[in-house]
């Protein structure tokens, strides 16, 4: 296991987090329904805890945690799409995006740790999980309320 490939990994891992943090605060910023402030601020909460995990591993192996974001591609959508229902007030359109945001986060983690298992020590590995299944629960809460806004 090389250091430098397990940065990399997790350096990728703070970038999805470092999104749903901005993404979030504009959405939060954005709205005036207060249930979905909180919801927002909580989603946040996640992904600065998680950081917090991701850096600190990121700075034990040596490296630089990454300041960036990925909001290119289909990261940028999900966030402008979340945008444009705020300014329209649609709660199920928001709450749509947010629940494809959340699919994209879920996936980057599950793709991680399927294809970079070899770059990822077994307490790498465990954190990963509990991460992971952290981001799962947010994306429940969110596709239960796509179901409940149907």
């Amino acid at each position: 296991m090389e250091n430098e490939k397990t940065i990399s990994v997790l350096n990728n891992l703070i970038q999805i987090n470092n999104d749903r943090i901005e993404g979030y605060k504009t959405a939060s910023d954005e709205t005036k329904e207060a249930d979905l402030k909180a919801l927002f601020s909580q989603f946040q909460a996640t992904s600065l805890v998680i950081n917090s995990e991701l850096r600190s591993e990121v700075t034990s192996l040596g490296g630089t945690p990454t300041e960036d974001t990925r909001i290119t591609g289909k990261f940028f959508r999900v966030w402008m799409d979340v945008k444009a229902a705020l300014t329209g007030n649609d709660r199920k359109t928001i709450l749509e995006s947010c629940e494809y945001g959340e699919d994209v986060a879920k996936k980057t983690y599950e793709d991680t740790l399927e294809n970079d298992i070899e770059n990822l020590s077994t307490e790498q590995q465990t954190m990963l999980k509990d991460q992971h299944s952290s981001l799962v629960a947010d994306h429940n809460r969110v596709k239960s309320m796509v179901e409940a806004n149907a």
